[in-house]
């Protein structure tokens, strides 16, 4: 197989032992890669996946691909493709990637566009890269595609923006909008992952710090989590108020980040639009703060702000930026404002993307089955399949739960008996 792009196919091996790894925490996909691999649901289905190239992602790949899936897969961000990961699906399971860490902007366009040449029947995306190429660039193979899974709040957003435009040319699934993914993933997953990339491009102490949190939603409320949990003094910033109301409730600071600015030093976004940290911000921060971002895009962080601001930029640390002030002071970029949990570290553990990603191979399948009964719009991921990886995931962990007995389920639907 030559129809791929990849930093180095020796490193396979390496890439394949760190898949393997991951599985053990990926059981409910597990139990959907046995069933596929005898019904073979995708058998003839081209697939073109945009997403985080990291062991996880394999692991669902591979699962598609026992399903009988024709796969390509492509990175959704620059910096977060784990490189033996890539080389493993190309040489081990004949997948091809178009991906290496650290490609510039123009590679990685030119990657994306190789794996719409696949002439895709379902597209996954994650940041809607892939389906808005499609819809600007690559209109000749839309009558193709029955329809598409999308993994991030930041992709569901652009997603439901083109359905209100009435543009959306196939029928997309709001794979982030499942409780099993965002109330587990975007919480859990990307809260640990995210102090993981900050202490690994670092090697700070958080606690003592004020943290200031950028958003709070369910990425905001997992990361606020744990940065209290390490000892950190948690600032967040909102524009929400009954979401500021709840962060003011659950013990954190609220403020807007016009104040977080001058005290805070860490920042990290979290709110999927641009500019949240703009140069207003950077005139007044400490000398040494530490500026990052786990939204999608490193938009929310204004970089060509603090560019024109400074009188130059190194490199002090793999994944750390310093610009140089006139003033004397220093500020720190982290992971050149890209997801810093996939850019300095390895993204969400494994055991919440089995949720995540188990979404992702049930919706697909769901198109496939309705594929004559679907509009042009963002779907909802049906709630049975929700509460069916609820199901396999406390199973697989040895959790039993209550089951109401026919008394109790007729006095849940009557209206009769009362005090």
């Amino acid at each position: 197989m030559d129809n791929y792009n990849i930093k180095d196919l020796n490193q396979a091996e390496g890439g394949r032992r760190r898949m393997d790894w991951a599985s053990r925490e990926m059981p409910v996909l597990a139990s959907l890669e046995k069933r596929f691999r005898e019904e073979r649901p995708f058998e003839g289905v081209r697939m073109s996946c945009c997403m985080h190239v990291t062991t996880e992602t394999a692991n669902l790949m591979r699962t598609m691909q026992a399903g009988g899936a024709d796969i390509v897969l492509t990175a959704s961000n620059p910096l977060s493709t784990q490189d033996d990961v890539a080389a493993a699906l190309v040489a081990q399971y004949e997948i091809p990637v178009f991906a290496i860490k650290g490609e510039d902007d123009k590679t990685y366009y030119k990657n994306l566009h190789a794996a719409l040449d696949h002439k895709p029947h379902i597209v996954m995306d994650d940041g809607a890269d892939l389906v808005s190429t499609v819809h600007k660039e690559r209109r000749d193979i839309i009558e193709n595609i029955i329809g598409g899974t999308e993994e991030t709040t930041t992709g569901v957003v652009r997603l439901r923006a083109m359905a209100a435009d009435k543009v959306l040319e196939f029928p997309m699934m709001a794979v982030n909008d499942a409780m099993t993914k965002h109330f587990f993933d975007n919480r859990y997953g990307t809260g640990q992952s995210t102090i993981d990339g900050i202490i690994r491009s670092t090697n700070v102490l958080l606690a003592g710090k004020n943290f200031v949190v950028a958003g709070y939603g369910w990425c905001g409320r997992g990361l606020a989590m744990r940065a209290r949990g390490m000892g950190a003094s948690v600032i967040v910033t909102e524009i929400d108020p009954m979401v500021a109301l709840e962060a003011v409730m659950d013990g954190f600071r609220v403020m807007p980040m016009a104040e977080a600015a001058p005290i805070g030093d860490i920042f990290i976004t979290v709110t999927g639009d641009l500019n949240v940290v703009d140069a207003h911000h950077f005139e007044v921060m400490k000398d040494g703060a530490l500026i990052g971002n786990s939204g999608h895009f490193n938009v929310e962080i204004n970089i060509p702000a603090l560019e024109k601001m400074a009188k130059g930029k190194r490199l002090v640390r793999p994944f750390v930026e310093s610009y140089d002030l006139p003033d004397g002071r220093t500020l720190n970029i982290l992971g050149e404002g890209r997801l810093i949990n996939l850019a300095a570290a390895e993204g969400h553990p494994a055991s919440v993307m089995d949720m995540s990603f188990a979404n992702q191979a049930l919706s697909a399948e769901f198109f496939l089955k309705n594929r004559d009964n679907l509009e042009k719009k963002v779907y909802n991921v049906p709630e049975e399949i929700d509460r069916e990886i609820a199901r396999l995931k406390l199973e697989s962990m040895n959790v039993k739960i209550d089951k109401l007995t026919d008394e109790q389920l007729r006095y849940l639907n009557s209206w009769q008996e009362g005090t």
